[in-house]
């Protein structure tokens, strides 16, 4: 049988002939490997036929390829296929009688002659790993670190088994996707300043002892990149490896409601219900109900017209959209097999092979599970009839029940499918929500949840590590059944469960078949504390939507472990009990019933309770006191140096232009920036430079603080007008806008009334407030010189 390789000759592949793949075992291993050349370019290692090629993909990361008689193949799934494959070539080479060294400002590789190892250093010369290369012949990686390293990554936990490994990992740990929530990557962390990404799909990772040890690798090739810096550039080179994922709509930073059993009468009562009630939400997310599901002719991918009689002709979405509403819907990867669209797929052999037919819990008809993995089966599934539907008002995916095969890219391209489809046909955004998750599947717009949860205070708190752990592999896009999918939550249960849900990636609530988890379904108390919770996410969306779009940028989204900010902090290397919100905001939620007091992990430096005012001095553990009785108070906490954009509270994103926004400001000793973004909210237009972007800087000096906006950057033109910045800490007695004094006013009515720009001294719950209005979208700088200062 013919077949290609790839050989790679000077970075590039050539595709040859060949009868046969060679395999590592094919060649005799009796000989260490040589160095053949070391050179600006990296380090290339020769052992017969085989090669091992050491290059530099960037100043922060390294790609070590093991090529058994030269044979190479190109990038698997987890790698991006739209990335560079550029390699450095401006690296500094030496080659001595020891050893042999190509280095980059950043890292350093060094080939020892005389052990024969690879070692790979951070600029300061400390070793972040070593390897003996040749066990790459042998299918396996092995790297060796200091023992105390600790270590991130690789997966989590699915939505049955315990979750009280925390985020530490060691011991065998597989790369997989897994079922019911599970995130996985084969990808492996530290804190002490290095990540391995290795080229797989599946993989058995055996950590212990200062080892990393990679076994069934699947390719004949074994290509890995060591990685190195902070946490967030560790991650910013992973997105550049494996793909940045695509921004979700603005409309998914705010809240939607699922729900199994709804018709469309019920469905608008709702829709009525939040928007009379002034609680906001975006977007409602409909079970079977809005399928025709079991019925011929395209059931599975068309509007069930008896429950939802304005689906198909459009009428419903026509008035959902003058409440703001948007409709999403359930996708599931089988179809039924006594339909046209059944026979179709017989007919093309569409089938998953080790999934036969069985009958549907939900049609009580037969059906079989379609095999995404087939680029056929992907082209078809974004189908005539689902085409329809999105245009009527199914504006994004919940994928469901795609992970009972033996593949770990099942349900990463069921999704695949949708998002090509959809972009091909569309220019609206994708959005989905998916039951497993995988390396390279965030490129697809893809949401991970956490599976099909209990209710109740326990699992509740253990969606802590589920969220935690899905983020340190890889996966920013994360959301849970809020309430818990099994069960009816206790009304405070359900409260506190919206607390917790407004400060992660995608903030949902649902529940099992007749379950409904609308606030006011709960009582008047849990009511008043869900709906403050909900009304104070949308108030952040302008914060919330600015780390939507550094994830796609740099890879880093919303939320992320005090690891990412904290690393060198040995009390927070495996804590779940609070994370980053942002880089301004620390929050943890209450997770017990009826507790009366939480002690909370605050880091060093100065935190500021977001409620109260009250001033903390982080690397202590507080006890704070909650609120058992009204269920109000979230823990959360003002990091000094923040900066932290808001809006109006409306019904829903967008709901009415926003002209101004308040930015909250906690000026530090050293600078900080914040970076605000914006755009159309709906399309890709900012793909091709449609945005608006204005990074804002504090620092607090000796006469005051000094506040400035850079110039912007993008063609979109937002509605925002003005900045009304509040400095905290700072009384003004003068504000100059470069060399020129800004108005001062009496009041917020007076500097309101004078539309434009000036500024004022307040109080606040946080004490004495300098608060400035300034134009957006100029290049300014602004000096606070006060008489008090502190």
């Amino acid at each position: 049988m013919t077949t290609l390789r790839y050989l790679a000759i000077g970075g590039l592949l050539l595709a040859i002939a060949s009868t046969h793949h060679a395999a590592a075992a094919d060649q005799p291993n009796t000989a260490a490997f040589q160095l053949q050349h070391a050179d600006a370019h990296g380090i290339d290692l020769v052992q017969g036929k085989n090669r091992i090629v050491v290059r530099f993909v960037a100043p922060n990361v390294v790609q070590i390829h093991g090529m058994p008689s030269g044979f190479s193949r190109r990038p698997g799934i987890v790698m991006d296929p739209h990335g560079s494959r550029d390699m450095l070539s401006n690296l500094h080479a030496s080659d001595t009688s020891s050893a042999a060294s190509v280095s980059s400002p950043e890292l350093v590789v060094t080939w020892n002659k005389q052990t024969a190892h690879l070692v790979v250093a951070d600029a300061q010369g400390h070793t972040l790993v070593e390897t003996d290369p040749a066990t790459l012949m042998d299918g396996h990686i092995d790297l060796q670190h200091d023992a105390a390293d600790p270590l991130y990554g690789i997966g989590g936990y699915d939505a049955f088994e315990p979750a009280k490994g925390g985020l530490l990992r060691h011991g065998v740990q597989i790369a997989k996707a897994g079922e019911q929530g599970y995130p996985g990557a084969p990808f492996v962390w530290s804190t002490r300043g290095y990540g391995v990404l290795v080229d797989t799909v599946g993989a058995k990772f055996d950590l212990a002892e200062g080892r990393i040890d990679v076994s069934g690798v699947t390719r004949e090739d074994i290509s890995y990149d060591v990685m190195a810096g902070t946490p967030p550039q560790i991650f910013a080179a992973l997105a550049t490896l494996s793909g940045t994922p695509p921004m979700f709509p603005k409309w998914a930073m705010g809240f939607t409601n699922s729900q199994w059993g709804i018709d469309q009468q019920e469905f608008i009562a709702i829709v009525h219900g939040y928007r009379t009630r002034h609680i906001p939400i975006d977007n409602f997310t409909f079970d079977f109900d809005w399928k025709a599901w079991g019925d011929d002719n395209d059931g599975e991918f068309r509007w069930n017209e008896k429950k939802f009689p304005g689906g198909p002709d459009g009428s419903l979405k026509a008035t959902m959209d003058q409440l703001g509403m948007h409709m999403t819907g359930i996708m599931k990867p089988r179809i039924h097999v006594d339909t046209a669209e059944g026979r179709y797929a017989e007919a093309h052999g569409y089938w998953v092979n080790n999934r036969p037919q069985n009958t549907d819990y939900f049609s009580l008809k037969p059906v079989r599970e379609l095999d995404f993995d087939q680029s056929a089966v992907r082209a078809w599934f974004f189908n005539p009839a689902l085409k329809h539907s999105f245009d009527t008002g199914i504006v994004g995916w919940w994928n469901d029940e795609a992970d009972d095969t033996d593949s770990n890219t099942q349900f990463l391209n069921m999704q695949r499918a949708l998002y090509d489809g959809q972009r091909a046909y569309s220019q609206t955004r994708v959005w989905s929500i998916n039951r497993d998750f995988y390396l390279g599947a965030q490129r697809y717009a893809y949401g991970l949840w956490s599976g099909d949860i209990d209710t109740g205070f326990d699992s509740m708190a253990a969606q802590r590590q589920r969220m935690l752990n899905a983020i340190d592999a890889g996966e920013m896009k994360w959301g849970m059944d809020g309430g818990g999918f099994k069960g009816h939550p206790d009304d405070e249960n359900y409260a506190r469960w919206i607390e917790f849900g407004a400060f992660v990636p995608i903030f949902r609530v649902h529940g099992t078949l007749g379950e409904k988890r609308q606030p006011w379904m709960y009582g008047a108390t849990a009511e008043q504390a869900a709906a403050d919770a909900i009304r104070l996410r949308y108030a952040l969306i302008p914060y919330i939507y600015s780390y939507e779009r550094l994830d796609t940028v740099k890879g880093l989204g919303l939320v992320r472990p005090l690891t990412f900010d904290y690393p060198d902090d040995a009390q927070v290397r495996d804590d779940v009990d609070a994370w980053m919100f942002g880089d301004s905001l620390l929050v943890s939620p209450v997770v017990v019933k009826g507790q009366t007091e939480k002690d909370i992990y605050l880091p060093a430096g100065q935190w500021t309770d977001y409620f109260s005012g009250k001033a903390y001095q982080g690397g202590q553990t507080i006890h704070y006191a909650v609120d058992s009785k009204t269920w109000h108070d979230i823990p959360l906490f003002i990091r000094e140096g923040a900066i932290i954009p808001t809006q109006p509270v409306m019904d829903y994103v967008g709901e009415h232009p926003v002209t101004e926004i308040t930015v909250d400001v906690f000026p530090a000793e050293r600078a900080t920036h914040f970076d605000y973004y914006d755009d159309d909210g709906g399309t890709y237009a900012y793909e091709h430079g449609a945005f608006f972007s204005q990074r804002l800087t504090a620092q607090r000096d000796a006469d005051g603080a000094q506040f400035s906006t850079d110039a912007t950057h993008g063609s979109y033109k937002p509605a925002l007008k003005y900045y009304l910045v509040k400095v905290h800490g700072v009384t003004a007695a003068a504000v100059k806008v470069g060399a020129k004094a800004l108005k001062s006013y009496a009041n917020a009515e007076a500097l309101q009334a004078a539309k434009g720009e000036g500024w004022m001294v307040d109080h606040d719950r946080y004490g004495d407030v300098t608060i400035v209005r300034l134009e957006v979208g100029k290049a300014r700088h602004v000096a606070l010189s006060s008489a008090t200062s502190h």
